[in-house]
């Protein structure tokens, strides 16, 4: 069963602060199934944005929340017209704003190459 949208988000922002990094909600949507972005400030003036990886991607469903890179490398002004598009679609989205300097952030990938957090498990995400 995956978790609601603000369950995740409640625990993406606590595992930042718990490894000493900083997270802000700056945009709360629909609690149950809101689609859930990630803005990473790397504090020099860019930013990347994560978003929901397409559940076409798929062959097997997972169960936990995969996310995939939309914008990288770009200024404040790409994402939030990205933001201002998917918020035409779906207004019910959620934005968790970020400040990784290397970029690094802690999410499930969708990316063949890249097994999520904890192993080939989207749930590990929310193993301690």
């Amino acid at each position: 069963m995956r978790v609601t949208s603000d369950f995740f988000v409640s625990a993406f922002v606590r595992k930042a602060f718990a490894t000493g990094g900083f997270a802000s909600v700056s945009r709360k949507g629909a609690a149950e199934a809101g689609a859930v972005f990630i803005s990473v400030d790397r504090m020099d003036g860019t930013l990347d944005l994560y978003g929901p990886a397409p559940q076409a991607m798929f062959m097997d469903q997972p169960q936990g929340r995969l996310f995939e890179k939309v914008l990288s490398s770009v200024d404040q002004e790409a994402v939030t017209a990205r933001l201002a598009r998917e918020a035409r679609m779906d207004p019910d989205y959620w934005l968790v704003e970020v400040e990784a300097r290397d970029g690094a952030v802690d999410l499930p990938l969708a990316e063949e190459d890249s097994p999520a957090p904890g192993g080939e498990d989207p749930n590990a995400f929310f193993k301690f």
